[in-house]
């Protein structure tokens, strides 16, 4: 047999493997149906940005909203949002007549799997738990109210190391430490405010110190968010003192901006797009834009823009195709030009709350009374296509959270997981 013949069988060969290989491995990329593994492991997200990385899911819900799979009650009061990792649903409250704050992990089938007994809670202003657990590499992550900071075992719920951020003489805000701590490479970020340091990054497998920031005014209530801008790691994260970052390797400060100094409180995360970095606050203040530009491995911020037309207190903010959907107090729903601050539309078609983003939609979560709505982004205006409510007690400031085909409410005492796939046939559910 001519030694061509051999080639040409075994370039055959090469291509049937390959073909098959190919048919195997296709439909995973070919199919946009396909929920993504369910996965939100902290605080907004992936990237703490508010967007599911889920497809496929319903445009429209019907009569009494998507299918309820379970609900859950007992996991104490509080506000924290949810992470969802592992195959486990994680959250925070404070039970108990002495208020002990509790962080608890419950099964994708509705059932607590563990509750572990974290420390005291937050009983002053608005009484409750706060900042939301944050997953990474089988264990979980959390600070309390009164700036306990520690790890415990996802699997187990058993405590592996705690810090307190009293030991860097940090300084709460009013309505004590809120945010949910951060996770870079091997680093827990942290914030304890104050006039000897603001960041600080602790190991994670120790609750050791590996680096500490220069002050920049008492902590606020936001969260830190990890920012790679042309290859340069920082973390940026607002205080009372306005917006402020440093290099996630060093804690060394790049730059800072003293927007929103001196507000009543400083909430919300900020978010990065297109080089752009948009810090929007309640209380009248508005939202800057600050336009990023590195210079010798170093990062520096300018003012892009600033506009009143985005007041918001407390629900977040999503970037979507270049423009920014969230609450303006006073206002409504809003969307905003990203590159420039221009006002695309204001609705008050539905009340002052919390958002994110999946597979084209808004999820929109009412503060007050549970109320929850979808709507298709646009630039156009809002456009509901589903609402439905949720019981719970006081203020719900937890945040919506889809992923993997479902979506997750905490209001109070509950929890809620609803079935928001796209290939759904049943009728809504009541309440």
């Amino acid at each position: 047999m001519p030694r061509r013949w051999f080639m040409n069988i075994g370039l055959i060969a090469i291509f049937a493997v390959l073909s098959a290989l190919y048919g195997f491995i296709a439909p995973t990329h070919a199919a946009p149906n396909r929920p993504q593994k369910a996965h939100w492991p902290g605080w907004r997200g992936v990237n703490r940005d508010g967007k599911s990385l889920d497809k496929g899911l319903l445009k429209s819900w019907p009569e009494g909203g998507p299918k309820l799979i379970w609900k859950v009650k007992g996991i104490g009061r509080g506000y924290s949002s949810v992470a969802l990792a592992g195959g486990l649903i994680f959250t925070t409250g404070q039970k108990t007549d002495d208020d002990i704050l509790f962080l608890t992990a419950i099964t994708l089938d509705g059932k607590v799997k563990w509750s572990a007994k974290v420390g005291p809670g937050y009983t002053e202003n608005h009484p409750g738990s706060r900042g939301t657990p944050t997953w990474d590499s089988g264990k979980v992550y959390l600070e309390s109210g009164k700036g306990l900071v520690g790890c415990w075992d996802a699997k187990t719920g058993k405590r592996i190391w705690t810090r307190k951020l009293s030991d860097f003489d940090g300084k709460p805000g009013p309505w004590g430490y809120s945010e949910s701590v951060l996770i870079v490479g091997d680093m827990v970020i942290v914030t304890p405010g104050g006039e000897k340091t603001c960041l600080v990054a602790l190991d994670k497998k120790t609750g050791k110190t590996i680096w500490k920031s220069k002050p920049f005014e008492e902590a606020n209530y936001t969260s830190p968010l990890y920012v790679e801008f042309e290859k340069i790691p920082m973390v940026v994260v607002g205080t009372a003192g306005g917006l402020f970052a440093v290099s996630a390797k060093t804690g060394k400060t790049f730059w800072a901006n003293q927007f929103s100094y001196g507000n009543t409180a400083n909430v919300t995360t900020p978010v990065y797009a297109n080089g752009l970095i948009y810090w929007s606050n309640g209380y009248g203040m508005g939202g800057i834009c600050l336009k990023l530009k590195s210079v010798a491995k170093r990062i520096t911020a300018s003012e892009a823009w600033t506009s009143e037309d985005m007041s918001c207190q407390t629900g977040g903010y999503v970037v979507v195709d270049g423009h920014i959907y969230g609450y303006a107090d006073n206002t409504g729903w809003t969307c905003l030009e990203l590159a420039t601050g221009k006002k695309k539309w204001v609705s008050e078609d539905f009340g002052k709350g919390s958002i994110c983003y999946a597979d084209g939609m808004l999820y929109l979560y009412d503060e007050e009374g549970g109320a929850v709505a979808l709507a298709p982004v646009s630039t156009k205006g809002l456009k509901i296509t589903g609402r439905f409510s949720v019981d719970g007690d006081e203020q719900s400031w937890a945040h919506p959270v889809v992923t993997g085909g479902k979506l997750v409410l905490r209001y109070g005492d509950n929890i809620y997981l609803y079935d928001v796939k796209g290939d759904q046939r049943s009728a809504g559910n009541k309440k």
